[in-house]
């Protein structure tokens, strides 16, 4: 986790892919820390991805990390309603303070990935495991 840390260091925007009915579906994602070990994301309850992954909690995510790298993260999804999770989320990226106040009319949800396998890849199909367990 720790090089997984480093990687994401400069916060770079993911690409979240999730599955309805037979159809992928993929969007953008910045709201991410990693917290007691595990991988967090900040999704938003109302909106489709957050329900995508109610019916099936597999995920995949994938990042360039530069020009040459590329990061695909795959994992299950666990929701995590505990107040110091949220408490550790509201720090982390300040941000959702203001996106997720209480007028306004939007549900912060975190998750967490278990099963988690991280690879490393670059253009020549070099592949380095980050993390797998």
């Amino acid at each position: 986790m720790e090089e997984l840390m480093e990687l994401l260091q400069a916060k770079p925007t993911m690409y979240l892919a999730t599955v309805e009915g037979y159809y992928p579906r993929v969007r953008p994602i910045n709201h991410y820390m990693i917290y007691k070990g595990y991988f967090y994301l900040a999704l938003c309850k109302d909106k489709e991805a957050y329900k995508q992954l109610l019916d099936n909690t597999n995920l995949e995510l994938c990042v360039a990390i530069d020009d040459e790298t590329m990061l695909r993260i795959q994992g299950t999804v666990n929701f995590d309603r505990s107040p110091e999770t949220y408490a550790a989320a509201y720090a982390a990226m300040p941000d959702l303070q203001e996106s997720y106040k209480e007028d306004s009319g939007k549900h912060l949800a975190l998750i967490y990935l278990d099963h988690i396998s991280a690879i490393l890849f670059n253009r020549k199909d070099e592949a380095k495991i980050i993390a797998k367990f």
